[in-house]
């Protein structure tokens, strides 16, 4: 959301972008300049377990999404010309009714395909509401996904509208995802396949260029020798960290690779004083995947593709939502390996790493990277601007 508010604002554009209000959030809008809007409860804690709901808070806790986000948006939004939503789904629900009220354009887009309807993909399920193991139909699936969407937020939802005097929905998933939702991600690495009830943009993935310089200390550690294999799961716990660490670290030095450990969510860090290891916080991984053998990592979206453009092997160790589909295209795509399952053990990690860090997937890697674009943001932002255009090439 970054890129695309910097790519808009080099178009003339005024933009401000709502988010929760992590400070990690806070340093990267604040890093490019741009107006930050806080809404909702931060992220951290509930990802990482400090503020999990129950699924008997579930309720509560989506009604206080969709308020928070309608009332933070409601003043923010009063004098724009357009809405875009991404994230979660209450969010995005509050975002579509604060539209709505103020009768101004909403773009809805996804992050990541696996939550738009489509034949090639069933949707997820959600806690209480499992999808039936006699359907494999993924179209049935989908309709039934309307009936779960509707029984987990409609309620929730229509009752915030008639709060604020708007209208019921029948169908609250595609009331919030429209029938022509954007797709931010690469064609390459996740092309949207046809046939589809949805009339999908794709624009490409929205890339910020990250200008920050490595710290000292890590290039120096770059320098000191060969190319080490990067190991981090970004906003993902991990469940026991320190044994995920010790395993990652272990499997990595069995390859004769040094490693580079990234904190991340899961407070990674390092198991010994051994030179051949070094442990960074927040970096530029624009600039260092370009200088690592491989990114062990797990299988987010932004991630995987920022280390596709650097053109460095993967491991990808998916944990839950979309990243199981990132992890089977860089397994399909050669430039990397899916790890089966979300627990990496030090038996299936050498594995994985001994696929990756061959010649021939760093090949292959180098190749996929020269055909991803860098342009998605820009033609996001293109879009935005001139609705009726009816070409997604930039000038």
């Amino acid at each position: 959301m970054a890129g695309l508010a910097v790519r808009l604002r080099e178009l003339g554009a005024e933009v401000q972008v709502c988010a929760p209000p992590d400070e990690e959030f806070a340093a990267l809008l604040a890093g490019v300049g741009v107006p930050l809007v806080q809404a909702g409860p931060a992220v951290r804690p509930m990802v990482t377990g400090a503020a999990r709901p129950s699924p008997a808070d579930f309720p509560r806790r989506v009604a206080e999404i969709i308020a928070a986000y309608f009332d933070a948006l409601s003043a923010a939004a009063e004098d724009c010309d357009v809405l875009v939503a991404t994230g979660l789904f209450p969010s995005a629900a509050g975002a579509r009714s604060v539209a709505d009220k103020l009768g101004i354009r909403y773009v809805y887009a996804a992050l990541q395909p696996a939550v738009l309807p489509s034949p090639h993909h069933p949707p997820h399920p959600y806690p209480g509401h499992p999808l039936p193991p006699d359907v494999t139909d993924n179209r049935v699936l989908w309709d039934l996904d309307i009936e779960t969407m509707n029984a987990v937020f409609g309620v929730v939802f229509n009752t915030h509208r008639a709060s604020i005097g708007l209208p019921p929905v029948d169908n609250v998933r595609d009331h919030v995802l429209t029938g022509r939702p954007w797709l931010a991600t690469d064609p390459v690495l996740d092309p949207w396949q046809e046939p589809s009830d949805l009339d999908v943009v794709q624009t490409g993935a929205w890339i910020l260029p990250d200008e920050r310089p490595l710290p000292a200390e890590l290039v120096e550690f770059l320098d000191a020798g060969a190319p080490p294999v990067y190991v981090g799961f970004g906003s993902m716990p991990m469940g026991a960290s320190k044994d995920v660490a010790q395993v990652a670290i272990e499997a990595v030095r069995a390859q004769g690779r040094r490693v580079l450990v990234s904190q991340g969510w899961a407070d990674l860090a390092l198991i010994d004083d051994k030179d051949d290891c070094f442990a960074v916080g927040e970096v530029n991984q624009q600039a260092l995947f370009g200088r690592v053998a491989a990114v062990v990592h797990h299988g987010g979206a932004g991630t995987t593709t920022t280390a596709a453009r650097a053109g460095a092997p993967q491991v990808a160790v998916p944990q839950f939502v979309d990243q199981p589909y990132w992890a089977r295209r860089v397994s399909d795509l050669g430039i990397g390996t899916a790890h089966d399952g979300p627990t990496p053990t030090f038996e299936s990690l050498s594995a994985a790493l001994r696929t990756a860090l061959t010649p021939e997937t760093r090949a292959q890697a180098k190749a996929v990277a020269g055909r991803i674009r860098a342009d998605g943001a820009a033609v996001a932002a293109k879009l935005l601007l001139d609705p009726a255009g009816n070409s997604l090439d930039v000038a």
